[in-house]
């Protein structure tokens, strides 16, 4: 079946690119949505990212502020760098949602709206004293009203669900609309409800139905004067799939097991948002993956030491809440010198805080927050397809040095979906392991030329040795209150992973290499940076951009390149954290920009903030 679009009945307006957003209550299906819409613009070769926005109430009353759901993507003709500032089009599906929504929309946007929600008791829950439909107030908006609840009741008055049931589906009415209103074909999308709804074909017929009925109104209405089509985008060879941070951090981690020959073990206790890597792993269990739920956090990464110890790749996965409680047992196998994977999908906080919003402001707790001195390699992924060659050299490092590894990814990236080109698994880099299997000459903590100790499979004859949270010597292992050797102990784990720095590649400078301002980033400010710098240095500023992987240790030539710009500027979903770290490190005068709203940068805002450094 060939995914072609039909014939336009309407005139067509050409586009570069466009952002959508998707908003409705919680239950109106909006981020299954938006998912399905990447998924059609990604069949066609289209660059895109995206931004789910969750509400932090599980349960909150519909209709209500609390509990409005969006999504958002854009895609184009060329290179994305984020999911869009600003809609050029919101699909509201109630009052809440309309208001949430409508200050990001742009000015002169298209706002589709679904009438048949905007009754009186539903206006009152969005604090609507009268109807914005009505009386003037979207002015500004190119406004298109339609009864989305009743069209969708009547595609499906002879299908035999109930009321209930049939409400449901109003999500793919206003998908169906979507795809005639951007000629995306409806075939590939009709194939995968009916994958999805296999053991359901009453509600398979039922999503269908609206479905087509919602691209037949775009289709045979005067509402809409213009359809629009993104143009072409250049197609670059390779396979591709639409993958999330958490999906590429799972199969990351997969692939580091297969390359390094060892199993992998996943210790974890759900927690938003970090779970679905959990759920991910644990259908790959036919990959020599366990996956252990644990009755808690301490249980999670307790049990994934141990299987470092036993010979496997331990990980453990959680958001800052679990680090709090991992806390000790990362000591532990600080003290111990066991490769472990800790991955940390950050969340809004301090305490519960907002746990389905992004925020990156764990970078202070993975440097510093366990007792004594327990310094640990730390990085952080920038986008989800970054997520991939993280996990995998998150999971290098803590082999090589025989170190536990702090690996930093947050909500925004865990959730969001872009173009992930799948890589030859022939070009991965290697991950070595050697298990120490000789007994002659066997001293528990003699290092190799990284510092690293040897690795012991239990059992292995003539190799017994002690492992523990008490201070060993720095030779045997065996218990030591020395204060020489706890000394020396303590330098020789900082050593180790300071180390870290000398195989590192020379960082990338996008933009100036040296000049006005070097904008340095971390984790998922990437895009919004990246464009930024794009647009300002295409206007002859002399703006650079870095993006640091890798936090501790920094690499060798972040000094000397800090040193080539006349100032630097630090954008942060935190209050300042990583300009601390530079500021201590290298004594320079970092600029922040910070922002702690559960919300991405905006391009705009960071764009702005640069000129006003520049002379």
């Amino acid at each position: 079946m060939t995914d072609i679009a039909p014939p336009p009945s309407h005139p067509v307006e050409e586009l570069d690119n466009v952002v959508i957003r998707f908003a409705g209550d919680s239950g109106d299906g909006m981020q299954l949505a938006g998912d399905e819409f990447s998924k059609s613009v990604a069949s066609a070769g289209h660059d895109f990212a995206t931004h789910p926005d969750y509400p932090s109430e599980i349960r909150a009353p519909v209709g209500t502020l609390f509990g409005v759901s969006g999504y958002q993507l854009q895609y184009s003709a060329h290179e994305v760098f984020t999911s869009g500032d600003a809609p050029d089009v919101l699909v509201a599906m109630n009052p809440a949602a309309l208001k949430v929504n409508l200050a990001d929309l742009k000015y002169g946007g298209m706002a589709i709206v679904n009438v048949g929600a905007f009754t009186p008791a539903n206006l009152e829950k969005a604090g609507y004293h009268a109807n914005p439909l009505e009386d003037g107030s979207l002015s500004h908006y190119r406004v298109f009203p339609i009864d989305i609840t009743s069209l969708t009741a009547q595609a499906l008055e002879h299908s035999g669900l109930g009321r209930k049931d049939v409400a449901r589906c109003k999500n793919y009415y206003a998908l169906g609309l979507m795809f005639w209103l951007y000629h995306r074909p409806l075939e590939h999308e009709i194939l995968d409800i009916e994958r999805k709804f296999a053991r359901e074909p009453a509600l398979a017929a039922a999503n269908i139905a609206a479905l087509r009925a919602g691209f037949a109104f775009g289709d045979t209405t005067e509402l809409f004067p213009v359809s629009y089509q993104v143009r072409e985008a250049p197609r670059h060879p390779g396979r591709y799939r639409s993958v999330t941070g958490n999906q590429a951090l799972a199969l990351g981690f997969v692939a580091a097991s297969e390359i390094s020959g060892l199993p992998l073990f996943l210790g974890s206790y759900p927690i938003t948002p970090a779970s679905d890597i959990l759920h991910t792993l644990a259908a790959l269990r036919h990959h020599r993956v366990t996956t252990f739920q644990a009755e808690d956090e301490i249980a999670g990464v307790c049990s994934a030491i141990g299987a470092s110890f036993g010979g496997a790749l331990g990980l453990t996965t959680t958001s800052g809440p679990g680090m709090a409680l991992k806390t000790e047992a990362i000591g532990l196998a600080v003290m111990t010198e066991l490769p472990l994977v800790i991955v940390n999908v950050q969340r809004g906080g301090p305490s519960t805080g907002l746990p389905t919003r992004i925020e990156q402001s764990d970078l202070l707790q993975a440097m510093f927050g366990r007792h004594g001195e327990a310094p640990l390699p730390v990085l952080a992924a920038s986008s989800p397809a970054d997520c991939f060659e993280c996990a995998l050299e998150a999971a290098r490092l803590a082999v090589r040095y025989m170190t536990p590894v702090i690996l930093l990814s947050d909500g925004g990236i865990a959730n969001s979906t872009e173009p992930w080109r799948i890589p030859d698994v022939a070009a991965l880099p290697p991950i070595e392991v050697k298990f120490r299997v000789e007994p002659e000459g066997f001293h528990a903590y003699e290092r190799d030329e990284h510092l690293a100790r040897a690795w012991v499979r239990p059992g292995t004859p003539g190799l017994e040795h002690r492992i523990g949270g008490l201070e060993k010597d720095a030779l045997t292992g065996d218990l030591s209150g020395d204060p020489l050797n706890h000394q020396k102990m303590v330098e020789l784990r900082a050593a180790k992973v300071a180390g870290i720095a000398r195989e590192l590649p020379p960082l990338a400078v996008q933009g100036a290499q040296a000049g006005d301002v070097l904008v340095v980033g971390w984790g998922s400010t990437t895009g919004a940076i990246a464009q930024a710098v794009e647009v300002l240095h295409a206007e002859g500023l002399a703006v650079g951009h870095v993006h640091l992987r890798h936090l501790n240790p920094f690499p060798a030539d972040l000094g000397e390149l800090l040193g080539r710009f006349r100032k630097v500027l630090v954008p942060e979903l935190n209050m300042g954290q990583l300009a601390l770290l530079l500021r201590d490190r290298y004594l320079v005068d970092v600029v922040q920009l910070n922002k702690v709203q559960g919300r991405p940068f905006k391009v705009a805002e960071i764009a702005a903030r640069i000129r006003e450094l520049l002379p």
